[in-house]
């Protein structure tokens, strides 16, 4: 994994703002209703950013912990849920080494979080530490950008805007061979004097496909509950962009699942 979204989460949710949050909670809220995770229950947001789920799953009465890397992020994150009226403890961690005081009844990691798990050693390490960190039968969410996405829709482009205050231009290269999409974004932010300051950020995502997933999933201690084109309930297709998967702990991982 690479380090990002330092000073990047000063502009995260201005670049971020067309995401439809409420909606996408909806959709998660609704998978874990029905699959047995109801409000009152225990969620761990892994990846959390600047709080988006987190707040809103909080909101439909879930037992919320939010983690991540970031501490620029986390800081964030804890003044939304303040302003927001809910309690959710934010901790710094890492999603391949997770550690709970009491494991939980489910995790989410929406929003391209495993994509940033680059190597087969990264998911089978994030796969084990969030069997560790569930309670038996314990279900886990997360989603991907698909590999048509990163490939075909991103790959090769190169993106920019200017809005209030931060213009910014965001180029993408592909590698096929690797399955990796490199990101390389440079960022013009204008302080109060009227002055350009700029900063820089790299990130890396990695191409999954559904069988890729659902491999180490199974080796990790997991059973397949659903696979599904986001945020619908339909099979995946060659053009999906977003690919949900749900996955239910059926046995806890051994110490050297991760090694795999």
């Amino acid at each position: 994994m690479t380090e990002e979204y330092g000073k990047f989460a000063s502009v995260y949710d201005l670049l971020m703002q067309d995401v439809p949050y409420a909606a996408w909670a909806r959709y998660l809220v609704g998978i874990l209703s029905k699959h047995g995770v109801l409000p009152g229950s225990s969620v761990l947001d892994c990846a959390c950013g600047t709080g988006a789920f987190s707040i809103r799953l909080a909101q439909e009465g879930y037992s919320v912990t939010g983690c991540d890397r970031s501490p620029e992020m986390l800081a964030i994150a804890q003044e939304k849920a303040r302003k927001a009226g809910v309690k959710i403890p934010f901790v710094q961690q890492d999603v391949r080494e997770l550690t709970l005081h009491k494991p939980v009844d489910a995790i989410n990691c929406a929003c391209d979080g495993v994509n940033y798990l680059l190597g087969d050693e990264d998911l089978s390490a994030f796969l084990t530490s969030v069997n560790r960190a569930l309670k038996p039968n314990g279900l886990l969410l997360f989603d991907v950008s698909s590999a048509y996405k990163l490939e075909h829709i991103l790959g090769g482009h190169t993106y920019g805007d200017d809005t209030k205050g931060c213009t910014y231009l965001w180029r993408n290269r592909y590698d096929p061979t690797a399955h990796l999409l490199e990101m390389k974004l440079a960022f013009f932010l204008t302080t109060e004097d009227g002055v350009y300051t700029r900063f820089d950020e790299r990130h890396i995502q990695r191409a999954y496909r559904v069988e890729e997933l659902t491999t180490a999933l199974e080796h990790a201690g997991f059973q397949i509950e659903g696979e599904y084109e986001w945020p619908g309930k339909q099979e995946p297709n060659p053009n999906s962009e977003r690919i949900q998967v749900i996955a239910r702990k059926s046995y806890a991982a051994s110490a050297d699942e991760k090694n795999k």
